[in-house]
């Protein structure tokens, strides 16, 4: 069903990484730390506030407690061009990986990689042996991790200086929010080094709750916390019966963005049109219209079309596989084919023809990241530590914390949303020559990415714009 109110671009997600502990947890020597000599630092007694340097800063919910690291996030990391540049094509490789296995179910699909990275990278922070090997691999976390986290940091603080002065979809203006927290067990002990890492590098500080004694309290908590982030288009993140009376840490990231097409398509322009679905039929659906400056490209068995948002920064690139070439195009889809289309883009002057369109994606990754090759993360440790169960030893100095779930869910609204000032600019300019057409009315890939990094921070796929 389609809002009664217009935006133009409205994307919202979050991704919740939760972590249980064994029943009779590992008793043998904890696996080497980054430090000589780990302390641990409990989570019973919070230390005194202090200022949060994230880029988006949240208030923390009332009466809720935070057990923050002596150190204060980073705000001008030394991060090298090359690292920056290694972390946004490994991001990019794993969302394209992660896509493949996505695509196989029906419908429409939109996810954000980059939150399902950051969470995933916070808890890759506490990782070691087999555990830390697997996650890397799978992740492609190709960087050291002491660089790694602090390139996180580097790319978190570019994307936070997007938009200044651009306009949103409402009297805000434009907002890239990407906040993390962390959710810890009140009195569990995690290592100092650990808790310094988040603090550092991702603004997140361990808000302390009683998973052991109330566990359906704590999910309703962290789940207002993800809905009041995500300006609520993100509700009930995390299921019931996901945090049990053995959670012991979960892992958040929430992302929320609203921007304003930097060409507007003008409200009175659009008109219901055909889309034509893989199976041969097709669904009525409302057509934007717009003749603009916009990136172009064509290869083997597709188009691609880049809409920059207002401010020039980021864009949406909608990749249109020829008819008939859907599930070969979208079967080779991968970060190198990406880069490739994105480098082939030229401006050029084109009529639009665009559906709106509006849904939520969500989902249980555990399952899917085992297969992508990182199952040993998801097993306890009823024993001695091994690398045949999972090593979160970089947490707490023992094995005996296991990821449970990673659930991820996601939200889109695409419209013309125009304005009458923006309708005003909106006359097509010229008639020298006719331009080329791209219309999209047959199923579609789209991703979001930041222009200057490559940094893929939204991807989707659309087969009904009307479901």
């Amino acid at each position: 069903m389609m809002m009664s109110f217009n935006l133009r671009w409205l994307p919202a997600v979050a991704a919740a990484v939760v972590l249980g502990g064994s029943i009779a947890a590992c008793a043998s020597e904890p696996a080497a730390s980054p430090s000589a000599t780990p302390t641990t630092s409990a989570v019973n007694t919070p230390q005194p506030a202090q200022p949060d340097a994230s880029p988006t800063p949240t208030e923390t919910p009332a009466g809720l407690d935070i057990a923050r690291s002596e150190k204060q996030r980073v705000t001008s990391p030394d991060v090298s061009t090359s690292d920056l540049a290694d972390l946004v094509a490994g991001n990019s490789a794993f969302a394209f990986d992660l896509y493949q296995v996505l695509r196989e179910e029906p419908g429409n699909l939109f996810y954000s990689p980059y939150s399902i990275s950051l969470a995933l990278a916070m808890t890759y922070a506490g990782a070691r042996g087999e555990t830390e090997r697997q996650m890397a691999d799978t992740l492609h976390f190709i960087l050291p991790q002491d660089r790694l986290h602090s390139a996180f940091n580097g790319l978190d603080l570019e994307l936070a200086s997007r938009g200044e002065g651009a306009e949103g979809t409402d009297e805000e203006g434009f907002r890239l929010n990407i906040i993390n927290a962390i959710w810890g067990q009140e009195d569990f002990e995690f290592l100092a080094e650990f808790l310094d890492v988040l603090a550092e590098n991702y603004g997140a500080g361990p808000r302390l709750l009683d998973f052991a004694g109330e566990p359906e309290e704590s999910r309703v908590t962290i789940n207002d916390w993800v809905s009041e982030q995500t300006e609520g288009k993100i509700e009930d993140l995390i299921p019931p019966d996901v945090i049990d009376v053995e959670t012991r840490l979960v892992l958040t990231n929430a992302i929320f963005f609203n921007a304003a097409w930097l060409y507007p398509f003008t409200e009175s322009l659009t008109k219901d049109g055909a889309f034509h679905l893989l199976d041969g039929g097709e669904v009525t659906a409302p057509m934007m219209r717009r003749t603009a400056s916009f990136g172009l490209a064509t290869g083997d068995g597709y188009q691609a079309i880049e809409l920059p948002y207002d401010g020039g920064e980021l864009s949406m690139v909608i990749l249109l596989p020829d008819t008939g070439q859907f599930e070969a195009f979208e079967g080779s889809l991968d970060a190198d084919l990406v880069r490739t289309i994105t480098e082939r883009l030229v401006p050029t002057r084109v009529a639009l023809t665009m559906p709106k369109f509006e849904f939520e994606s969500e989902f249980a990754l555990g399952d899917t990241l085992q297969a992508m090759g990182m199952p040993v993360a998801f097993i306890s440790s009823p024993g001695p530590c091994s690398s045949e169960v999972a090593d979160f030893s970089g947490m707490t100095g023992t094995c005996e914390l296991y990821i449970t779930d990673v659930v991820h869910k996601a939200f889109v609204s695409v419209d013309e949303a125009g304005t009458e000032a923006a309708a005003a600019t909106a006359v097509v300019l010229g008639i020298e020559s006719l331009p080329p057409s791209v219309t999209i009315d047959r199923p579609f890939m789209f991703l979001i990415r930041d222009i200057e990094t490559g940094a893929v921070l939204f991807v989707g796929r659309v087969v009904d714009p009307g479901a």
